[in-house]
């Protein structure tokens, strides 16, 4: 190692590697990222409208304490740089049938909607399994999201030493039926077993111990005032102020190995000597050689297949006619037994389920004039060429449907084949490894590597895909570095 200062590099500038740039930075580590894009936050990113720039990745932040950490951690607080603001609307949903349901911060006012909208029965059966998801949480949490490296080992001592998990657990059952034996009205299943394409699966295919992330939402719905890309710049800005460096279109062709450890990165006009190097991107353009053959085999190609789906994304600025929304919204598919039957072949879908977030709604706010949207559709990844157009009609048509049209038609739709473009070896899968099966959580890459001085972060390693869990694996990462670099 270098006298003074340890020299990491941070390859790629997305929420996972700003959150260890951070960390890093206030260690005294000398940190340096290089992002290919012109801005930071990767996968959370902006498109311009005439209403200001909209969020055309995540909308939803959840698990808010993860993030006063990442800043308190560094001697910071993060109501000083950014305003985040609790949603009392967690969600409202649609039916075709024209029933209406809005989930709430407040969990006795959800289960009230519920009663109303789906009879006593159905209440009831919510708060069983609001329940049996909190306790998955408080105890996964620790032994899964928070733990560095779980095993299965460790999975098994926590269920060993609390067997009333097991019902919860429901280990030999996928989400979806999992779902339908908890909930007698199909609307309910369907409702909650979409929580699975959060981390890019199928609800059939999943595990059911992916009911957990209702109670992660249920504990609070946050709104970066701003936009979430507000986030990802004021740790940008926190990063540099503690003495990080960005360099941004600046795209890193290569990382060097010698004597079975990292000791440099290349751009397309330099090479930079370094003691670690974090990367921040999709773990597969490792093992695909993308950066070079020294990195290829510093962790199994089962760590990164089969991959998890991808989305179409429509980001637009428009007057929205004929439907009361939210901020965040879901219509609902026709037939919840077979919306997601065309990904099983990699195929578009047919008859979706669409999320529409409504940005200048948060707040229960009721804007006038154009507004911005986004409009997720779930995709395979892109493996096949679609049509544009055909989306677009699809999308419009479903919203239409229920009611929902914009003036003016909103155009253009972010495809598969896009994103593989933006994030290089991800085939357009935006969320890493698929997460189905019950050991898939114990498949995605650590932060450690099997080349010394090379580590992980971010949504395709450990804990897994969503914002949170991209801080968490900052967190894990630097731990690491920091653990490892007086012996590399």
């Amino acid at each position: 190692m270098t006298k003074g200062a340890p020299r990491i590099a941070i390859i790629g500038a997305g929420i996972g590697g700003l959150a260890a740039a951070l960390r890093l930075a206030h260690s005294g580590a000398a940190v340096t990222v290089f992002e290919r894009h012109a801005t930071p936050g990767g996968k959370m990113r902006t498109v311009p409208s005439v209403a200001g720039p909209i969020d055309a990745g995540p909308t939803v932040l959840t698990l808010k304490p993860v993030f006063d950490t990442l800043f308190s951690d560094a001697g910071l607080a993060l109501e000083d740089h950014v305003t985040m603001v609790p949603q009392n609307t967690l969600a409202r949903h649609f039916w075709p049938d024209g029933t209406r349901l809005d989930l709430m911060q407040d969990h006795t006012a959800s289960a009230q909607n519920i009663r109303t909208a789906f009879g006593a029965k159905s209440a009831q059966e919510f708060r069983g399994f609001a329940h049996r998801a909190a306790k998955l949480f408080d105890a996964f949490n620790p032994s899964m999201m928070q733990s560095a490296a779980p095993t299965i080992a460790g999975l098994a001592r926590v269920v060993a030493t609390n067997p009333a998990l097991i019902p919860a657990l429901d280990p030999l059952r996928s989400l979806s039926r999992s779902l339908q034996q908890q909930f007698t009205d199909p609307r309910l299943a369907q409702l909650f077993a979409r929580y699975a394409t959060y981390v890019g699966g199928l609800p059939n295919a999943s595990p059911a111990l992916l009911s957990l992330i209702w109670h992660a939402e249920a504990q609070g719905v946050w709104h970066v005032k701003g936009g979430m890309h507000r986030l990802a710049h004021a740790i940008e800005k926190c990063a540099m102020s503690l003495g990080a460096t960005f360099h941004y279109n600046s795209q890193i062709t290569r990382i060097e190995g010698q004597s079975g450890t990292a000791r440099a990165v290349h751009t397309s006009d330099a090479r930079h000597v370094v003691d670690a190097v974090l990367f921040n991107g999709d773990p597969r353009a490792l093992t695909t050689g993308l950066l070079g053959p020294a990195v290829e085999n510093s962790f199994p190609n089962t760590a990164v297949e089969p991959r998890s789906l991808s989305a179409s994304v429509m980001s637009f600025a428009a007057i929205p006619k004929g439907v009361e929304l939210s901020a965040h919204n879901v219509f609902f598919a026709t037939d919840p037994h077979h919306e997601y039957a065309p990904l099983v072949n990699n195929q578009p879908q047919t008859d979706p389920t669409l999320y529409v977030c409504a940005q200048d709604r948060f707040t229960d706010c009721t804007p006038t004039g154009a507004e911005r949207f986004e409009v997720i559709l779930n995709s395979p990844p892109a493996t096949t060429d679609k049509a544009r157009h055909t989306c677009q009609t699809l999308i419009l048509d479903r919203l239409s449907q229920y009611g929902l049209t914009f003036s003016p038609t909103p155009q253009g739709v972010t495809q598969p084949q896009d994103f593989a473009q933006m994030f290089p070896a991800s085939q357009g899968s935006l969320y890493g490894r698929s997460p189905h099966g019950m050991m898939a959580a114990f498949k995605r890459p650590k932060a450690r590597t099997s080349l010394r001085g090379l580590y992980l972060t971010g949504g395709g390693a450990h804990p897994g895909a969503g914002v949170p869990m991209a801080v968490l694996s900052a967190h894990h990462a630097v731990a690491a570095i920091l653990k490892d670099l007086p012996s590399i």
